[in-house]
């Protein structure tokens, strides 16, 4: 191929990616996958390697690229069967991100698999939103093993026990339905291409596509300089009892190898910020992938050059059955402050300040005689400055690419009103070089509900870099009480719950 074929067919598969998180988005029942799009969808190769995906969500997609070489060999494929599976100790981030796997046969022969990952607010646990502030695995929910949900293209046995483990059942069969079709929509579009292709053609065109992935790696590596570069940040707390949880990164540029040593990293705690290895990786190669060109393919080649190591048993690389629903979504985003610190040192005017470094997590409903209702959503806050631009403020940043859930979606499926939704003014370090102010969100509940927050930058705050300030850290309250960042409660109609997320740091000393 020359470069114009392989850059078309690169932006083929791409667009299988796409296609399937379309119809993803527009089947599902709830508004965590319709409204706020928190799914991801991927191609990976007969090994399970990644050829393609579409820009969703990053924890998702760095996960999958580091497991499904794992989960694509655990089984004897045929046409017609998917699988399902969420355990973090298999290949998952946390419970509440179920991913379903689909082969991709051309006349008998396998040619790949498609894959999509979406967050479902209710997944079994005994704490509405499915996101508790537990200490074991089992206490967050409905521990999916990977497993077949459909054979023959006819659901299975297995399907219909994962539905009978959930209590919000009609929203939770839409969901996944959603994300059936999803696949069957992308192992339709794959097939069209690999069978116009061939199949020897298709599996040559892959093997470029990853050297040329893998060429776009060794030039970025040509700009770092070789060396060693460490850089510790710390959690608050895991919400019962440990604070200040160090994350120490030991980063070696090495020529034509990364080598990210988490060695020094504080143990694995007792509540639910651990983190699976997966997700690490995806927070490492999510840096990596920041610093290469827009037009950089997602595909194995990429990657291949990055070695991770942690210490098993550490936060980043905890022993099953810890918790990990927070890790996913807490932790991993300040594994990127670290790396990003680290590489800082190598390349000053490339990486930025710290950005907001929390998702601002938020889950809450209620199980009573009215009806069962979940929800969760995650909160944007502010970006960190650059050496040429100011943050942005009020939005996602690095490992989660959501959207927020409109107002009039959130009245409208939940007994919640809010009151307040605004950016919060000079919550942004200053600088140079300003960052992104955080956002403030006040809802009002309109019944009984049990609410978790699990969030971070409350003690810690984002960091600015070269003499710029650093981001104003987060507040959450409840009617005049100020809360921990990690906390449980019930709440009754009429209060009033505040949540003000960090701003990001600041660049450069202020002229």
């Amino acid at each position: 191929m020359d470069t114009i074929e392989l850059s078309i067919f690169s932006s083929r598969i791409e667009s299988v990616c796409d296609e399937m998180g379309a119809v993803l988005q527009r089947a599902a029942f709830s508004p965590n996958i319709k409204d706020r799009f928190d799914f991801s969808c991927a191609v990976f190769d007969t090994q399970g390697k990644l050829c393609a995906q579409a820009a969703h969500i990053p924890v998702h997609l760095g996960s999958m690229a580091f497991a499904m070489q794992g989960i694509v060999n655990k089984f004897d494929w045929q046409s017609g069967d998917m699988v399902a599976f969420n355990d973090p100790y298999l290949g998952g981030t946390h419970l509440p991100d179920v991913t379903l796997v689909c082969p991709v046969f051309v006349n008998s022969k396998l040619v790949g698999f498609v894959a999509n990952r979406a967050h479902h607010a209710d997944i079994g646990s005994d704490t509405p939103g499915s996101m508790p502030l537990a200490t074991n695995l089992e206490e967050e929910g409905l521990i999916i093993e990977p497993c077949k949900i459909m054979r023959l293209y006819k659901k299975s046995a297995e399907f219909e026990e994962i539905m009978r483990a959930l209590k919000n059942t009609v929203e939770s069969t839409g969901d996944f339905n959603a994300q059936i079709s999803a696949n069957s929509r992308g192992a339709e579009r794959l097939l069209l291409i690999v069978t116009e292709m061939g199949v020897d053609q298709y599996n040559a065109a892959l093997d470029q596509l990853n050297e040329y992935g893998d060429r776009l790696m060794l030039n970025l590596l040509e700009t770092i300089p070789n060396g060693c570069y460490e850089f510790s940040d710390f959690m608050d707390d895991d919400g019962l009892g440990s604070k200040d949880i160090k994350i120490n990164l030991n980063l070696s540029i090495k020529g034509q190898l990364v080598i990210a040593d988490f060695a020094g990293t504080s143990n694995q705690v007792k509540g639910n910020i651990n983190c699976p290895l997966s997700v690490v990786a995806a927070a490492v190669y999510y840096v990596f992938r920041c610093l290469m060109p827009a037009n950089t393919p997602a595909c194995f080649g990429v990657y291949q050059r990055i070695n991770i190591k942690a210490p098993k048993g550490s936060l980043v690389n905890a022993r099953k059955p810890a918790a990990v629903a927070a890790g996913n979504v807490e932790t991993s985003t300040r594994m990127v402050d670290v790396v990003m610190g680290a590489l800082a040192k190598a390349l000053p005017d490339r990486v930025p300040a710290a950005s907001h470094g929390s998702m601002n997590n938020l889950a809450m409903g209620a199980h009573s005689s009215k009806g069962d209702w979940n929800y969760y959503e995650t909160i944007g806050g502010g970006m960190g400055a650059g050496a040429v631009y100011n943050g942005i403020s009020g939005v996602q940043t690095h490992m989660t690419n959501t959207l927020n859930t409109p107002i009039e979606s959130l009245e409208m499926h939940y007994p919640l009103r809010v009151n307040r939704y605004e950016i919060r003014r000079d919550s942004g370090g200053q600088g140079q070089q300003c960052g992104g102010d955080g956002l403030v969100r006040e809802i009002v509940f309109l019944q009984s509900a049990h609410v978790t927050l699990l969030t971070e930058r409350r003690t810690y705050q984002p960091w600015g870099l070269h003499g710029g300030e650093s981001g104003m850290q987060g507040e959450n309250w409840l009617n005049n009480k100020k809360l921990p960042a990690k906390v449980s409660l019930q709440v009754t109609p009429g209060d009033l719950l505040t949540i003000k997320t960090p701003g990001g740091g600041g660049y450069g000393v202020t002229s």
